[in-house]
């Protein structure tokens, strides 16, 4: 969803599940953030996006790769994130503008024009014919579609193409994407900053973005885990709901 628009977005997942297993040594506070989390995906890339409370609507960006079995921080970015805040990705509802916690996948990056140089992660290009559905009837909610089909409403739906500075480039999150619940919520990226909060998305400026896009591998698995600093949406408690 674009920045500075309350629009739709969401995604499914996160929890407030024990940090580590009871037999398992509790890591060093001064260890980085992916070594102290309950789960990162099993890749050896993670973004972590994090903000002080759930009520915030700004917050920090981190990207870290894995080498040696040691996470190490590759970049770093402030970020901002819904008008309304975070929510628990297990429970979030669409149209509260809020960005939800948890555990995701990136399936792919899309945008205006073409990827950054360098990009290997899947790419879609932005035509006038696309659209990402979010009308809960349909049979396409939660899913870009080319053109808008006859059950998902034009009120129901984002035109990418209006959105040229936000999604030029972006990256989809897999909140509520594999097997999407109606009313969860539709729509949820990692793009670039517009004039203020976003509808439920996270946000960094466009040099990050393009960093960011240029360093995503998909053979290293890269997830992105969404939280707070602590309380039940705590980014060192979030796990992907499977």
């Amino acid at each position: 969803m674009a920045p500075g628009t309350l629009v739709r977005r969401a995604l499914a997942t996160a929890a407030a599940l024990p940090l580590l297993a009871a037999a398992a040594p509790a890591p060093s506070p001064d260890a980085p953030l992916p070594a102290r989390m309950a789960d990162t995906g099993g890749g050896t890339q993670l973004i972590t996006a994090v903000a002080p409370r759930l009520a915030a609507t700004t917050g920090t960006v981190i990207w870290w790769e894995k080498r040696k079995e040691r996470w190490r921080k590759a970049g770093s970015s402030p970020a901002r994130f819904g008008a309304g805040g975070l929510a628990d990705g297990r429970t979030r509802k669409q149209y509260t503008a809020t960005t939800p916690t948890g555990l995701y996948d990136l399936p792919y990056a899309f945008g205006i024009g073409r990827p950054p140089a360098g990009t290997s992660v899947p790419y879609r290009r932005i035509t006038h014919r696309s659209w990402w559905c979010q009308d809960g009837r349909s049979r396409s909610y939660n899913r870009w579609v080319e053109p808008l089909p006859r059950d998902c409403a034009a009120k129901e739906a984002e035109r990418l193409a209006s959105y040229r500075t936000q999604y030029a480039p972006a990256l989809v999150i897999g909140f509520n994407y594999d097997q999407p619940v109606r009313g969860r919520g539709a729509g949820i990226f990692l793009h670039v900053n517009g004039r203020g909060a976003t509808a439920g998305c996270a946000s960094v400026p466009a040099s990050a973005m393009a960093a960011i896009l240029t360093w995503v591998d998909p053979a290293k698995k890269p997830h992105i885990a969404i939280g707070t600093r602590s309380g039940r949406t705590a980014i060192t408690r979030v796990r992907e709901l499977r």
